[in-house]
């Protein structure tokens, strides 16, 4: 079974959360954008722990190392199968700070020529209602989960 591990983070402004969300890298997602986008986050194996994987995965795809009082979200269940483990933490995060890793892929397909793309083109802050229309259908549900527990 596949596992991912991210984080979702979150600022308050006035009496409403913005969260911040990570819109994926590389030609395939180029113009979609509803549904999409998601919390910071990567794989890891059994050999790795969830938590130290989550914060990894969150420098990684945006450049910035987290530390803090983090709120340990359940984890949920793709369709595909895969498992997603996130906490969430209070942070303020200037979306133009983002340094994405990169990965290769061949570009335009069976065209031989291999392209370089950001995991993460872009991060953006985002209402609840908002948020929760952008970010993939199953990764809402971390949201809803803070909303419920520090209301």
């Amino acid at each position: 079974m596949k596992q991912s591990a991210g984080v979702l983070v979150y600022k308050t402004v006035g009496n409403a959360r913005q969260f911040l969300l990570a819109h994926p890298g590389g030609p395939f997602w180029k113009n979609k954008d509803l549904g999409v986008w998601s919390i910071p986050k990567g794989e890891f194996d059994e050999t790795e722990n969830p938590f130290a994987a989550a914060l990894r995965e969150f420098e990684e795809e945006t450049g910035v190392a987290l530390e803090g009082d983090f709120t340990p979200l359940s984890p949920v269940k793709l369709q595909s199968g895969k498992v997603i483990h996130a906490w969430a933490i209070e942070q303020d995060f200037a979306p133009e700070r983002l340094v994405s890793n990169t990965f290769e892929i061949e570009w335009p397909p069976k065209s031989g020529k291999l392209g370089t793309f950001p995991e993460i083109d872009r991060v953006a802050w985002f209402g609840l209602a908002e948020a929760l229309v952008k970010i993939n259908a199953a990764q809402a549900d971390f949201i809803r989960q803070l909303e419920s527990v520090q209301k």
